[in-house]
């Protein structure tokens, strides 16, 4: 009898492994939005930087230079946001055609989004298991 195990972790990147912890905890946030589920969110999301987690950004080239800047998305209101996706399943839900992506700790994207002016914060999971971490939830996760 052969048993497949459907979280099968040995293809996925190391980094990754444990990020559905974070897509359970927002899923259960979109079903009962509460202050509560919101606190034990960020704790999962704290967990998983704590651990050395990281998340999928996709990145874009810089004509002018020789670096790559993170892609932004522009809400209704105007602010821009970093998008950042807990595995490759999330990221290929988006209309978008990501063409580069590269896998940065959480805690390094945390702390550039906090020192990025023009950033309002991230937003995890655009497509689907959404949550919008703004500086003053990611200052939460993480303190200075």
């Amino acid at each position: 009898m052969c048993n497949k195990n459907i979280n099968d972790n040995s293809k996925k990147d190391k980094g990754l492994i444990g990020n559905e912890k974070i897509e359970e905890a927002i899923f259960d946030l979109q079903k009962n939005p509460n202050e509560e589920e919101l606190a034990h969110t960020l704790t999962v999301i704290r967990h998983r930087m704590k651990e050395g987690g990281q998340f999928i950004v996709d990145v874009e080239p810089q004509p002018a230079s020789v670096q790559m800047s993170l892609k932004t998305i522009t809400t209704p209101d105007g602010a821009l946001w970093w998008m950042a996706f807990t595995s490759f399943e999330e990221e290929l839900k988006g209309a978008d055609n990501v063409k580069s992506t590269f896998l940065a700790d959480i805690e390094k994207i945390f702390e550039a989004a906090l020192s990025v002016p023009q950033i309002k914060g991230i937003i995890i999971n655009p497509w689907n298991r959404t949550i919008m971490l703004d500086k003053k939830l990611i200052k939460i996760i993480k303190p200075r």
